[in-house]
């Protein structure tokens, strides 16, 4: 029995291979992001996010609603009352500076009524990655 050689193999077999593994590369990342929006959407009712704000533009609870938090200017929320630090702090609220305001309310902005904090680095990259997908940002 002779045994195959390379050149006597179907000549689409190594096309398909790379189709194949360029179709399963590419649904990684996807399964990723939405694995990612799954836990950041676990965590903002879990972590008490969603007893204070809404996600919902115009509905404020305790805290302002977080509709298109992503890229809006501090302290905007028309009809919500902010602490006078939020009310005239400058800037948009940007990944970083959610990061940051997530980490530690009170030390970045001394005199806010918000108390959560998120400890983990990890988590606040979900909650956030949520806000901005759930807001259409």
């Amino acid at each position: 029995m002779m045994k195959p050689s390379l050149s006597s193999l179907p000549r689409r077999a190594p096309a398909f291979g790379l189709a194949f593994a360029a179709l399963w590369l590419s649904a990684a990342p996807a399964q990723a992001d939405e694995d990612t929006l799954a836990a950041g959407k676990a965590l903002f009712g879990a972590r008490a996010c969603s007893a204070c704000h809404s996600l919902e533009a115009g509905r404020n609870l305790n805290g302002p609603s977080l509709a298109g938090v992503v890229g809006r200017p501090v302290g905007s929320v028309e009809g919500y009352r902010y602490s006078p630090g939020l009310a005239e702090a400058k800037g948009a609220w940007d990944k970083a500076r959610l990061d940051a305001w997530l980490a530690d309310p009170r030390a970045m902005v001394p005199g806010t009524r918000m108390a959560v904090k998120v400890p983990s680095p990890q988590e606040r990259a979900k909650i956030i990655a949520y806000l901005a997908a759930a807001t259409g940002r």
